[in-house]
């Protein structure tokens, strides 16, 4: 299983998830969420994979956030509103996003990948 992981070198989180990886034997090809975001298609098909509410893809710790007001945007925007503020700006996306274009996790919680990326 090869996997996609969109993250940022700087994250701390994301050293984890990472880390994780490495040590379960799980390849994975990194894509700096920053520089190289997901497109408005691709977050729509890991929204849908997913599972999760649309408000759990955005990075609501970050400075971007805060800076843009999101926090009352997503109380009253549409769907296809938000995935365009996500698509827009690597810094408003939750980190790191991790894909097998079948399966999604967004952020790192070892419960979680262990459940979706464990063998």
């Amino acid at each position: 299983m090869s996997l996609t992981f969109y993250g940022y070198a700087n994250c701390g989180t994301c050293r984890k998830a990472k880390k994780w990886l490495t040590e379960h034997q799980i390849e994975f090809h990194e894509i700096p969420i920053l520089t190289s975001p997901p497109t408005k298609v691709e977050l729509a098909k890991f929204y849908e994979l997913s599972g999760l509410p649309l408000k759990k893809f955005f990075n609501t710790s970050g400075r971007r956030y805060r800076d843009l007001g999101m926090k009352d945007k997503i109380q009253t925007s549409s769907e296809d509103e938000l995935l365009n503020w996500l698509a827009s700006d690597g810094r408003l996306i939750k980190r790191p996003i991790v894909t097998d274009n079948e399966k999604v996790t967004v952020g790192f919680d070892e419960e979680t990948f262990e459940k979706v990326w464990g063998n």
